[in-house]
Protein backbone atom coordinates (compact mmCIF):
# COMPACT_ATOMS: atom_id res chain seq x y z
CA UNK A 1 0.00 0.00 0.00
CA UNK A 2 1.17 3.07 -0.72
CA UNK A 3 2.20 5.95 1.75
CA UNK A 4 -0.71 8.41 2.25
CA UNK A 5 -0.72 11.64 1.69
CA UNK A 6 -1.23 12.50 5.61
CA UNK A 7 2.11 10.65 6.45
CA UNK A 8 4.07 12.59 3.64
CA UNK A 9 3.58 15.75 5.56
CA UNK A 10 3.08 14.84 9.02
CA UNK A 11 6.60 16.94 9.31
CA UNK A 12 6.75 18.94 6.14
CA UNK A 13 5.25 19.50 3.37
CA UNK A 14 6.89 17.66 0.29
CA UNK A 15 6.49 18.40 -3.10
CA UNK A 16 7.09 15.65 -5.92
CA UNK A 17 10.30 14.40 -6.66
CA UNK A 18 12.76 16.30 -8.13
CA UNK A 19 14.51 15.01 -11.58
CA UNK A 20 17.74 14.43 -12.50
CA UNK A 21 18.81 13.96 -8.93
CA UNK A 22 21.92 11.84 -7.64
CA UNK A 23 23.48 11.04 -4.38
CA UNK A 24 27.03 11.14 -2.92
CA UNK A 25 27.79 7.35 -2.06
CA UNK A 26 30.63 7.09 0.78
CA UNK A 27 31.59 3.72 1.68
CA UNK A 28 29.31 3.54 5.13
CA UNK A 29 25.86 3.11 5.56
CA UNK A 30 24.11 2.84 2.26
CA UNK A 31 21.37 0.24 2.24
CA UNK A 32 18.80 -0.82 4.69
CA UNK A 33 15.61 -2.66 5.22
CA UNK A 34 12.60 -1.52 7.20
CA UNK A 35 9.90 -3.83 7.57
CA UNK A 36 7.86 -3.00 10.56
CA UNK A 37 4.16 -2.53 9.62
CA UNK A 38 2.50 0.83 10.49
CA UNK A 39 1.26 0.14 13.67
CA UNK A 40 4.74 -1.20 15.03
CA UNK A 41 6.00 2.17 13.77
CA UNK A 42 3.57 4.17 15.35
CA UNK A 43 3.48 3.04 18.54
CA UNK A 44 7.45 2.38 18.85
CA UNK A 45 7.62 6.47 18.09
CA UNK A 46 4.36 7.56 19.58
CA UNK A 47 2.70 8.56 16.12
CA UNK A 48 -0.53 9.80 16.32
CA UNK A 49 -1.42 8.32 13.33
CA UNK A 50 -0.29 5.25 11.93
CA UNK A 51 1.18 5.68 8.23
CA UNK A 52 0.64 3.53 5.77
CA UNK A 53 4.52 1.58 4.76
CA UNK A 54 4.48 -1.22 2.79
CA UNK A 55 7.93 -3.52 4.01
CA UNK A 56 11.12 -2.24 2.30
CA UNK A 57 13.74 -4.78 1.68
CA UNK A 58 16.43 -3.15 0.25
CA UNK A 59 16.08 0.48 0.54
CA UNK A 60 18.79 2.59 -1.35
CA UNK A 61 20.35 5.72 -1.84
CA UNK A 62 18.01 8.41 -3.21
CA UNK A 63 15.07 6.73 -2.91
CA UNK A 64 12.32 8.21 -0.13
CA UNK A 65 12.38 6.98 3.08
CA UNK A 66 10.35 7.26 6.61
CA UNK A 67 11.36 10.07 8.64
CA UNK A 68 10.21 10.76 12.14
CA UNK A 69 10.58 14.30 13.94
CA UNK A 70 8.88 17.05 15.94
CA UNK A 71 5.98 18.37 14.20
CA UNK A 72 6.69 22.32 14.84
CA UNK A 73 3.25 23.54 15.68
CA UNK A 74 2.58 20.91 18.00
CA UNK A 75 5.36 19.40 19.18
CA UNK A 76 4.75 16.31 18.56
CA UNK A 77 5.71 13.57 16.73
CA UNK A 78 5.20 13.14 13.00
CA UNK A 79 6.33 10.81 10.20
CA UNK A 80 7.54 11.86 6.74
CA UNK A 81 9.07 10.42 3.65
CA UNK A 82 12.21 12.38 2.65
CA UNK A 83 14.73 11.40 -0.21
CA UNK A 84 17.74 9.98 1.24
CA UNK A 85 21.06 12.20 0.28
CA UNK A 86 21.03 15.10 2.25
CA UNK A 87 21.87 18.31 -0.07
CA UNK A 88 22.34 21.51 1.78
CA UNK A 89 19.47 23.89 2.23
CA UNK A 90 22.10 27.00 0.69
CA UNK A 91 23.01 24.82 -2.37
CA UNK A 92 22.65 25.83 -5.56
CA UNK A 93 21.14 23.16 -7.83
CA UNK A 94 22.92 20.26 -9.14
CA UNK A 95 24.94 19.00 -5.79
CA UNK A 96 25.00 15.49 -5.16
CA UNK A 97 23.70 14.41 -1.72
CA UNK A 98 25.24 13.31 1.30
CA UNK A 99 23.97 9.63 2.40
CA UNK A 100 25.92 9.66 5.49
CA UNK A 101 27.44 11.73 7.88
CA UNK A 102 30.30 11.35 10.12
CA UNK A 103 29.05 11.75 13.71
CA UNK A 104 32.06 13.07 14.98
CA UNK A 105 32.22 16.18 13.29
CA UNK A 106 28.76 16.67 11.25
CA UNK A 107 28.47 19.28 14.32
CA UNK A 108 30.76 21.32 12.85
CA UNK A 109 30.38 21.14 9.52
CA UNK A 110 29.38 23.55 6.96
CA UNK A 111 26.80 21.21 5.10
CA UNK A 112 25.55 19.41 8.52
CA UNK A 113 25.95 22.39 11.05
CA UNK A 114 22.50 24.12 10.96
CA UNK A 115 20.66 20.63 10.49
CA UNK A 116 22.65 18.99 13.60
CA UNK A 117 21.43 22.02 16.03
CA UNK A 118 17.90 22.62 14.23
CA UNK A 119 17.11 19.48 12.53
CA UNK A 120 17.61 16.19 14.08
CA UNK A 121 15.11 13.11 13.33
CA UNK A 122 14.79 9.60 13.34
CA UNK A 123 15.12 6.57 10.71
CA UNK A 124 13.06 3.87 11.32
CA UNK A 125 14.75 0.70 10.22
CA UNK A 126 14.87 -3.63 11.31
CA UNK A 127 18.55 -4.38 9.87
CA UNK A 128 21.51 -2.38 7.15
CA UNK A 129 23.59 -3.88 4.64
CA UNK A 130 27.36 -3.58 4.63
CA UNK A 131 29.85 -5.22 2.39
CA UNK A 132 32.44 -7.31 3.42
CA UNK A 133 35.65 -7.07 1.29
CA UNK A 134 36.89 -10.65 0.13
CA UNK A 135 39.45 -9.70 -2.47
CA UNK A 136 39.84 -6.81 -4.97
CA UNK A 137 37.07 -7.90 -7.28
CA UNK A 138 34.78 -9.53 -4.70
CA UNK A 139 32.53 -8.35 -1.96
CA UNK A 140 30.09 -10.36 0.15
CA UNK A 141 27.00 -8.45 1.64
CA UNK A 142 26.26 -8.67 5.20
CA UNK A 143 22.48 -7.65 7.14
CA UNK A 144 23.24 -6.51 10.16
CA UNK A 145 19.87 -6.05 12.74
CA UNK A 146 19.75 -6.47 16.55
CA UNK A 147 19.38 -10.24 18.06
CA UNK A 148 15.46 -9.42 19.26
CA UNK A 149 14.58 -8.59 15.83
CA UNK A 150 12.73 -5.30 17.01
CA UNK A 151 12.27 -1.90 15.15
CA UNK A 152 15.20 0.53 15.60
CA UNK A 153 16.22 3.66 14.68
CA UNK A 154 19.30 5.57 13.44
CA UNK A 155 19.68 9.30 14.09
CA UNK A 156 19.48 11.03 10.95
CA UNK A 157 19.69 15.21 10.13
CA UNK A 158 17.25 16.19 7.36
CA UNK A 159 17.22 19.42 5.61
CA UNK A 160 14.15 21.18 3.62
CA UNK A 161 14.12 21.69 -0.15
CA UNK A 162 16.62 23.91 -1.51
CA UNK A 163 15.26 27.13 -4.06
CA UNK A 164 16.22 24.55 -6.87
CA UNK A 165 12.95 23.91 -9.28
CA UNK A 166 11.59 20.07 -8.24
CA UNK A 167 13.92 20.27 -5.02
CA UNK A 168 12.67 18.29 -2.33
CA UNK A 169 13.38 17.33 1.72
CA UNK A 170 16.16 14.92 1.95
CA UNK A 171 18.17 13.63 5.18
CA UNK A 172 21.34 11.76 6.06
CA UNK A 173 22.04 9.11 7.93
CA UNK A 174 24.90 9.82 11.08
CA UNK A 175 27.54 6.95 11.26
CA UNK A 176 30.21 5.81 13.78
CA UNK A 177 33.37 4.05 14.73
CA UNK A 178 31.59 -0.07 14.09
CA UNK A 179 31.48 -2.16 17.26
CA UNK A 180 32.57 -5.74 17.75
CA UNK A 181 30.42 -6.97 15.63
CA UNK A 182 30.46 -4.48 12.52
CA UNK A 183 34.01 -4.02 12.63
CA UNK A 184 34.95 -7.56 11.08
CA UNK A 185 32.65 -6.39 8.09
CA UNK A 186 33.27 -2.59 7.43
CA UNK A 187 34.93 -0.04 9.38
CA UNK A 188 32.15 2.43 10.15
CA UNK A 189 28.42 1.94 10.96
CA UNK A 190 25.38 3.64 11.17
CA UNK A 191 24.36 5.55 14.46
CA UNK A 192 21.40 3.13 16.30
CA UNK A 193 19.50 5.19 19.27
CA UNK A 194 18.80 3.45 22.01
CA UNK A 195 14.46 4.07 22.59
CA UNK A 196 15.07 5.83 26.17
CA UNK A 197 17.50 8.57 23.61
CA UNK A 198 14.46 9.54 21.15
CA UNK A 199 13.00 12.36 23.30
CA UNK A 200 16.60 13.87 23.90
CA UNK A 201 17.64 13.70 20.10
CA UNK A 202 14.50 15.09 18.73
CA UNK A 203 14.29 17.75 21.55
CA UNK A 204 13.85 20.69 19.74
CA UNK A 205 14.95 23.25 22.73
CA UNK A 206 18.22 21.24 22.00
CA UNK A 207 20.46 23.28 19.98
CA UNK A 208 24.11 22.74 21.88
CA UNK A 209 25.58 19.70 20.03
CA UNK A 210 27.84 19.11 23.17
CA UNK A 211 24.26 18.08 24.77
CA UNK A 212 23.39 15.51 22.50
CA UNK A 213 26.98 14.05 21.04
CA UNK A 214 27.13 11.62 23.43
CA UNK A 215 24.71 9.64 22.03
CA UNK A 216 26.51 9.07 19.29
CA UNK A 217 28.43 5.85 20.30
CA UNK A 218 28.50 2.84 18.95
CA UNK A 219 24.97 0.26 19.73
CA UNK A 220 26.06 -2.35 22.26
CA UNK A 221 27.30 -5.25 20.05
CA UNK A 222 25.79 -7.93 22.59
CA UNK A 223 22.49 -6.88 21.24
CA UNK A 224 23.59 -6.97 17.45
CA UNK A 225 23.81 -9.76 15.04
CA UNK A 226 24.85 -10.06 11.60
CA UNK A 227 25.02 -13.07 8.49
CA UNK A 228 26.19 -13.20 4.88
CA UNK A 229 23.08 -12.35 2.67
CA UNK A 230 22.75 -12.94 -1.29
CA UNK A 231 24.68 -10.41 -3.63
CA UNK A 232 21.47 -9.99 -5.16
CA UNK A 233 20.98 -6.99 -2.48
CA UNK A 234 24.18 -5.44 -4.94
CA UNK A 235 20.96 -4.46 -7.24
CA UNK A 236 19.05 -1.44 -5.58
CA UNK A 237 15.80 -2.72 -7.58
CA UNK A 238 15.69 -5.84 -6.23
CA UNK A 239 13.65 -5.34 -3.40
CA UNK A 240 12.56 -9.10 -1.94
CA UNK A 241 11.83 -10.95 1.12
CA UNK A 242 15.07 -13.45 -0.17
CA UNK A 243 16.99 -10.27 0.90
CA UNK A 244 16.99 -11.48 4.39
CA UNK A 245 17.57 -15.06 4.08
CA UNK A 246 21.16 -15.92 4.97
CA UNK A 247 23.25 -17.32 1.99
Amino acid sequence: MPPSRRARSAIIGLSGPGPGWTARFHPMCGRFNQTASGEEVAEAFGLDETPALAPRYNIAPTQEVAVVGVRPKTSRCGLALLKWGLVPRESLGGERGFINARAETAWEKPSFREAFAHRRCLIPATGFYEWQKIDPKRRQPWLLRLVSGRLFAFAGLWEPATATPGAVPTCTILTTEPNEVTQPIHDRMPVILDPSEYTRWLDPAVTIPAEVRPLLRPFPAAAMTAYPVTTAVNNPSFDDPACLAPA
